[in-house]
């Protein structure tokens, strides 16, 4: 053996480190993407004919009009069951933001309070006696909208349906809450 003596260093293609390549990638990806993103959904609702836009305000009025309904259901079952207000007033406030977020672009503010056939603003939900059941019935309720709302989102345009998405996955997990501790 001759007297060399070997010393290892790291290889070093570049002044940049790997993983440091590895987040300015995903960083042009993420930006590219959000791009094409705001590309595909940018505009308002309002880009397509008169007739899709007053069907969107129409969509905008039953969906608030539906959470109006679901307001009084929790009022509802507040006023009969006031050792629930701790557990439900959080969950009333959502729905009431909901209400408020599909009122922004409705069609007008007395389309949002025209009776209906299954909601009259006037008719006071029934409550029942019993607080478990009360709350089953309101996550039924909950349930029920959310399932309704999953299905109007399919024919919404844009921004309308991922205000639906949104809220009928927080309807979703409403009614999670609401029967979690039946378990």
């Amino acid at each position: 053996m001759s007297g060399r003596v070997f010393v290892r260093a790291p290889l070093r293609t570049s002044a940049v480190s790997f993983p440091s390549l590895l987040r300015r990638r995903s960083l042009i990806v993420s930006v590219a993407s959000a791009a094409v993103l705001t590309g595909c959904s940018s505009g308002s609702d309002s880009a397509g004919s008169g007739g899709s836009t007053s069907a969107s305000a129409r969509a905008r009025a039953r969906a608030a009009r539906d959470s109006r309904g679901l307001l009084r259901q929790y009022d509802a079952v507040l006023a009969v069951h006031p050792v629930l207000a701790e557990r439900l007033r959080p969950l009333r406030a959502e729905v009431a933001a909901h209400a408020a977020a599909f009122e922004e672009g409705a069609a007008s503010p007395t389309a949002t309070r025209s009776p209906s056939p299954t909601a009259s603003p006037s008719a006071s939900p029934t409550v029942p006696a019993d607080e478990k059941s009360a709350l089953a019935s309101l996550a039924a309720a909950e349930r029920s909208l959310a399932d309704r709302r999953a299905k109007a989102l399919l024919d919404a345009p844009g921004e309308l349906a991922r205000l639906l998405a949104g809220v009928a996955a927080a309807g979703a997990g409403h009614a999670y809450l609401l029967t979690k501790g039946d378990r």
